[in-house]
């Protein structure tokens, strides 16, 4: 099962993210994670696209997560309230 640590890197290299936060949700187990992103990829992309930008970074690893909630995928402007 992916570690928090290994979800978290998978992100931010994919996704060159900013921000980056990721809670195991699964008790530690490593099949449920919560994260947020903030990256410039997100720019000028509408929600859905964004979610898939996330869930694409993480291809390698959705074999063994079962759950993921996204709860935040914003821009570094957005991030920022402005």
């Amino acid at each position: 099962m992916p570690t928090v640590q290994q979800v978290e890197e998978a992100l931010r290299s994919a996704l060159e993210a900013e921000d980056v936060s990721v809670v195991d949700i699964s008790g530690d187990c490593g099949s449920s994670f919560e994260v947020s992103v903030v990256s410039k990829q997100f720019e000028g992309k509408a929600l859905l696209a964004r979610h898939r930008l996330v869930n694409g970074a993480l291809a390698g690893m959705m074999g063994e997560i079962h759950a993921l909630s996204i709860k935040g995928a914003k821009t570094p402007a957005q991030a920022a309230g402005q």
